[in-house]
């Protein structure tokens, strides 16, 4: 059984910085994408960011340059430092993986149970 646990959202002002975390545990064969979604209040669900595990990554336009998304593969820990937040950045932050836990079976993708991240001040 696969599990994904966050950490570290929570109440900033905006300009302030926040650090998510998000360690992947259970049995696994390969983690191969990691990263991050987010939802708003009656939005759909985004993409933040994500890494693979090469440390290619990639990040929606409105965060770029402000967020950066790290990886520990040694640990399956990935990160997301949040920094010139704002207000609009206030969602529930997911966090995902795309991983294979046997030779037998395809990827799929695990979700951890989010995070409140809210900016405001």
């Amino acid at each position: 059984q696969v599990q994904l646990v966050e950490s570290g959202g929570g109440l900033v002002q905006p300009g302030g910085s926040l650090r998510l975390s998000c360690a992947a545990s259970g049995s696994m064969l390969a983690v191969y994408v990691m990263g991050w979604y987010r939802q708003a209040p009656g939005k759909q669900r985004e993409l933040v960011a994500q890494a693979s595990s090469g440390g290619t990554t990639k990040y929606a336009d409105t965060v770029q340059g402000r967020f950066t998304i790290s990886r520990d593969n040694a640990k399956n820990t990935v990160y997301l430092e949040m920094n010139s937040l704002k207000p609009e950045d206030t969602a529930v932050y997911y966090c995902y993986g795309e991983i294979r836990t046997s030779i037998a079976s395809r990827s799929n993708d695990y979700w951890g149970q989010g995070t409140q991240v809210t900016v405001s001040g």
